[in-house]
């Protein structure tokens, strides 16, 4: 979930709109083809290979050839064998980049890669695909997508898993529908990744494709991601995030909780903003920090007590003001805890690769390359705290140049510009 900007608006899809701006805001089987181990070398380095080094048992060099990226949802896409000529969906190492490289052991053993999860660690980012999450539905999304083969296809690939229409509930609405929690996210999922396709489609899409050297997206937007990163399959990921939707909104019935966006303070006085209202009230009713989502504007998420002392001490404060957020609960908070297990199962019943690309994580801001570790920081990712600011920030300070935003909306235009006006960033919906 995430806070809406449209046209540079903030909040968690709040029932009014406020602009982030310096002045007043009116509120209105990477298997190996043996059963033996095989060592390869690989690099972090994203950028266009033409050979990689591979030392399988027999320790010999192949060369390869990068493949265009294919349509994601095609039988050869995403995590393939031959996508993109990664080896376990990963880049080659290239032998031009030699002294830039940072060398790791991934070792396959039968259909189970081990893989070093520090492989990211010291990623330079050029160009980037962020993915947007829950709030930024809009009734008629998708209308794009259905000039584009590919992107078409992508829809009735998910009417087929999901049981239901998703692209009349995306063109259609009504809004109340598209809004809830259990059909935006599939809904924002799928459309997200039709974007790609959208882009592909274009003149030079393709190209733009192949620069991309990270990815990442926020709450929700992480699984869009990690699926166009070949961690796992759309559809596989569809699942998830259908299952994730139906989680999450279940556990927000089960207990009276919501979220406020706080806007105009730093994080340091939110959080004391936070430690006041949770002196006034019991256990079941203390509030957090769920969304450090840029300068000026963080979510709070809590027991409905909790989130009316916040409210109310806010100005005191000197907040610019509060929105409460149109959401089922308190989501990125320890309310989520009831659809951890669930999703836990549904995790350890799905293939995982390590991405090809780095694709940064809400919870700790890092990239992850081994599949287990990702599978237990989506679980845990629903219960804590958003660390967005933070993903934004590092991305521009590592020298990203360039950025696409694919999905409904502009949300993350605006958080980027929030933190560099002079970001280079171009919006590709669907």
């Amino acid at each position: 979930m995430q806070a809406l900007f449209r046209h540079r608006l903030i909040g968690f899809t709040p029932a009014t709109s406020l602009y982030c701006r310096n002045r007043p805001l009116s509120s209105s089987s990477s298997s190996s083809s043996s059963s033996s181990s095989s060592i390869g070398i690989f690099t972090n380095t994203m950028s266009s290979l033409s050979s990689s080094l591979v030392l399988p048992s027999s320790i010999s060099l192949n060369k390869q050839r990068q493949q265009p990226q294919l349509p994601i949802g095609s039988s050869e896409s995403l995590g393939s064998s031959r996508f993109l000529g990664f080896k376990n969906g990963i880049r080659g190492f290239s032998l031009n980049n030699l002294d830039k490289s940072r060398v790791f052991m991934s070792v396959a053993v039968g259909s189970q890669t081990i893989s070093n999860d520090a492989l990211f660690q010291d990623y330079k980012p050029s160009c980037a695909f962020l993915f947007p999450g829950q709030g930024a539905q809009a009734v008629g999304m998708g209308a794009e997508a259905q000039k584009v083969p590919a992107a078409a296809a992508l829809y009735k690939k998910a009417n087929e898993i999901l049981g239901f229409d998703l692209l009349d509930v995306c063109l259609n609405g009504p809004k109340e529908k598209l809004d809830s929690t259990v059909l935006s996210q599939p809904a924002i999922y799928v459309t997200s990744l039709a974007a790609v396709e959208v882009l592909r489609a274009r003149d030079g899409g393709q190209q733009i494709i192949d620069s991309v050297d990270v990815t990442c997206g926020l709450s929700l937007g992480e699984y869009t991601a990690l699926a166009y990163a070949g961690a796992f399959s759309f559809e596989d990921g569809l699942k998830l995030v259908k299952l994730r939707g139906e989680a999450m909104q279940d556990a927000a019935d089960a207990a009276q909780s919501a979220m406020v966006s706080i806007i105009g303070l730093d994080s340091e006085n939110v959080q004391k903003l936070c430690d006041a209202a949770n002196e006034e009230v019991d256990e079941t009713n203390k509030v957090q920090i769920a969304n450090f989502l840029c300068p000026g504007n963080y979510a709070v998420s809590g027991g409905v007590k909790g989130v009316e002392a916040v409210e109310a001490k806010a100005k005191s404060f000197k907040a610019r003001m509060t929105v409460r957020l149109a959401v089922a609960g308190a989501f990125h908070t320890s309310f989520m805890e009831p659809a951890v297990s669930r999703l836990e199962a549904a995790l350890a019943a799905t293939e995982i690769r390590t991405p090809r690309i780095p694709v940064i994580s809400n919870v700790d801001a890092q990239p992850h390359a081994d599949p287990e570790t990702i599978k237990k920081i989506l679980a845990r990712q629903v219960t804590s705290p958003v660390q967005w600011e933070t993903t934004v920030k590092t991305l521009l300070s590592n020298g990203l140049k360039k950025s696409y935003e694919l999905g409904p909306g502009k949300v993350i235009a605006g958080i980027v510009k929030r933190m560099d006006k002079g970001a280079d960033l171009e919006n590709i919906s669907a």
